[in-house]
């Protein structure tokens, strides 16, 4: 194990649950190694989720925005025009992060929605990974990554549904799903 750290670019994609969980632990692992952790939600931003609290703890050292509204309509329609300019503005604002050397993780969530749903274009997500500090790792997350970002990205982990408690009609469960 040395101490040379290059800036790792990681996905978590596929139809599974546990692509958030995923990079919060990874986020988790980052601050008990002294690292500084920012994670920007491009599409949760009205709910309140139990990870919200338990970050506080932490301090300035793990930060979530919510840069959304929660819920965005897709399929025939467009996306409401709202939506759109909110991800527009978490995109900006993971440029910023980018850019600050502020952070040593950047976690990009739902950030792949955005771009299937059509509210953000890959190529300048791929130019700014591309530009990005050297050290600064960056995890992108939600279903369907881009195959560009896949193929730009050092890891990537599909996530595959086998089984969910939904099938059984049972809701959500606190501290579980949110």
């Amino acid at each position: 194990m040395g101490d040379a750290r290059r800036g790792l670019i990681i996905i978590h994609t596929g139809p599974g649950k546990g692509k958030t969980t995923a990079a919060m632990g990874t986020g988790l692992r980052a601050v008990g190694q002294g690292l500084r952790v920012l994670m920007l939600q491009f599409i949760k931003g009205s709910w309140h989720y139990g990870e919200l609290d338990a970050v506080q703890a932490f301090g300035d050292r793990f930060v979530i925005r919510q840069m959304g509204r929660g819920f965005v309509k897709v399929g025939a329609e467009k996306p409401d025009p709202e939506d759109v300019r909110m991800v527009e503005e978490a995109w900006q604002e993971a440029e910023r992060a980018m850019a600050s050397r502020e952070w040593d993780l950047l976690i990009l969530d739902e950030i792949n929605y955005a771009i299937s749903y059509k509210m953000l274009s890959p190529e300048p997500v791929a130019a700014a990974l591309k530009a990005k500090p050297e050290d600064l790792h960056v995890i992108l997350t939600g279903r369907n990554a881009h195959p560009s970002l896949v193929e730009l990205a050092d890891t990537v982990t599909e996530f595959r549904e086998v089984k969910h408690a939904y099938q059984k009609g049972i809701l959500a469960q606190r501290g579980i799903e949110y």
